[in-house]
């Protein structure tokens, strides 16, 4: 029997997609989801697995996270996980403590989904877990990391444990229609709107890219990405962009319906662990354009463009370099994105690789 314990499983990010792909593909007879703050329809209704039974802790502040430990020891002697699976750092903070107070010989593990390219980009609380969860990093028997790059600067950082692993994200392939020769022209980005997200770069490349292509449209999909949001509408405006120069979509639930309405996608941010929206993007054959942050630049591979962090112009050099694409050189970089998804990151083979590294 599994145990999983997550930061925010409310969440609709990489990590908990990622566990909800793996609640919906596992056929344990019991599974338990332990969040520290909440659960969500969403997240439970991705997962679609009703051999899963979910636990909120309701622990939003630091002050309530004591209680919190001491309700999952509880948790953990009643339901004796054969794995916890700790997701994120607060998590694996909580969930390593709560075992050794419990004491049920359980196998505790690590999920780590963040790089640390930009530390200054995260929020005070999150590098608070980082530098807590470095002092107990040696305890689990095991580390997952989802990108190479985590791996290596959390090493760097001072993780220390002998039984670490690289497993990527995985993705259920969409069902497409043969891809067709064209241009592209819309041109959108995905993710909520957060420093590491770094949409003030994104902005600057768009206002660049408009002056010598007038007929790009742009799109942006993520949390707080809406006209009601003034720290969006300043920040365009500080790039130099009117108001409607951005379609600003907020947040979406039809992301398939998304992903088909774009031509190209684009991630802006200043750090990143294995980024979703690549793959998921690469899935229904759209180029990418990246900054070489965590594994974005790998993920994408050969089937788009990446740049350096902070860097407009770079970004919308890149960005004009895909709607220059003629219908021929457009299709070539849609196939591969769509080729290297289903060769590399296909959720059969991903949770195969869970399963073997958990069972070790």
């Amino acid at each position: 029997m599994i145990m999983h314990v997550i930061t925010n499983f409310t969440a609709s990010a990489g990590a908990e997609t990622m566990l909800a792909r793996l609640l919906h593909g596992s056929a344990d007879e019991h599974i338990v989801v332990v969040s520290l703050i909440g659960v969500s329809d969403r997240n439970r209704n991705l997962a679609d697995n009703p051999r899963v039974a979910y636990v909120s802790l309701a622990a939003s502040s630091f002050a309530a996270l004591p209680g919190a430990i001491l309700r999952l020891a509880r948790l953990i002697r009643k339901e004796h996980p054969d794995v916890i699976l700790c997701w994120m750092y607060h998590a694996m903070i909580v969930g390593t403590i709560a075992a050794q107070m419990a004491r049920p010989g359980a196998a505790v593990y690590w999920n780590i989904r963040q790089s640390l390219d930009d530390p200054a980009s995260l929020t005070r609380s999150s590098r608070l877990a980082i530098a807590g969860a470095r002092l107990l990093s040696s305890r689990p028997a095991g580390i997952i990391y989802n990108s190479a790059r985590a791996l290596e600067l959390h090493r760097s950082y001072g993780y220390a444990n002998r039984n670490m692993v690289v497993i990527p994200n995985g993705f259920e392939l969409p069902r497409i229609d043969p891809t067709e020769a064209t241009t592209a022209r819309r041109i959108g980005i995905v993710g909520r709107f957060h420093p590491q997200k770094d949409h003030g770069t994104f902005f600057k490349a768009v206002a660049a890219v408009r002056k010598t292509h007038p007929q790009a449209l742009f799109s942006a999909a993520g949390n707080g990405l809406s006209r009601d949001n003034r720290a969006v509408i300043d920040l365009m405006a500080e790039a130099g962009l009117p108001e409607h120069a951005i379609d600003l979509r907020g947040e979406i639930s039809d992301m398939p319906s998304y992903y088909r309405s774009i031509d190209a996608l684009v991630l802006s941010s200043r750090t990143e662990g294995f980024p979703n929206v690549i793959a998921e993007a690469m899935s229904y054959a759209k180029p990418i354009v990246t900054t070489d942050v965590g594994d974005a630049a790998a993920v994408t591979g050969n089937a788009g463009i990446a740049v350096p962090p902070r860097d407009p112009d770079a970004l919308a050099g890149a960005i004009r370099s895909i709607l220059d694409l003629s219908p021929s050189e457009y299709a070539r970089y849609a196939h591969r994105a769509r080729n290297r998804v289903e060769s590399e990151y296909a959720i059969t083979a991903i949770a195969a690789k869970y399963a073997a590294f958990l069972k070790r």
